[in-house]
């Protein structure tokens, strides 16, 4: 018998997304769009000013973006074939979105974790929903790098 990969599998991941494209609705996102939002979504505290993360810290988050696109990837395509979002080619290349019953799915989840991922989708496009693609990859370039500084200051003073 397989493991069910329930933390970053398939079904936690392609709702992240689905939350991030219903927050974006009726407009579509392109994967590097996706995986940029998806880790604010988790980390939101790795910004200054953001809201407390929902995941917690981890010395392995650089590496998260690395893998990141392909869980996305996978978790799209789950809730794509479930009808749920739609895969779209544009003069920009392949694009997500929500399909019109997404909203109402997720209306019908009533997890404290499906109302913070909505909450924190909402502080994403409040903040960062007018940014060029480039623009938001700049904005999780400099959080990492940020992170990554005082994690070395952490690991310097001891606190390993």
């Amino acid at each position: 018998m397989t493991g069910v990969r329930v933390f970053n599998g398939p079904i936690e991941v392609g709702l992240r997304s689905l939350v991030l494209l219903v927050g974006a609705y009726p407009h579509s996102l392109d994967l590097q769009r996706l995986v940029s939002m998806d880790y604010f979504l988790v980390h939101s505290g790795d910004v200054v000013g953001g809201p407390a993360s929902l995941h917690p810290p981890s010395p392995l988050r650089a590496g998260e973006v690395a893998i990141r696109r392909g869980l996305i990837e996978e978790g799209l395509e789950l809730y794509r074939s479930r009808g749920l979002v739609e895969k779209t080619m544009s003069k920009d290349g392949i694009q997500y979105l929500a399909d019109d019953s997404s909203g109402a799915f997720l209306d019908a989840l009533a997890s404290p974790y499906v109302f913070d991922l909505r909450d924190r989708a909402d502080w994403i496009f409040d903040n960062f929903g007018m940014l060029e693609t480039e623009a938001l990859a700049g904005v999780l370039k400099d959080s990492l790098g940020r992170w990554r500084a005082e994690f070395a200051v952490l690991t310097q003073e001891g606190f390993e």
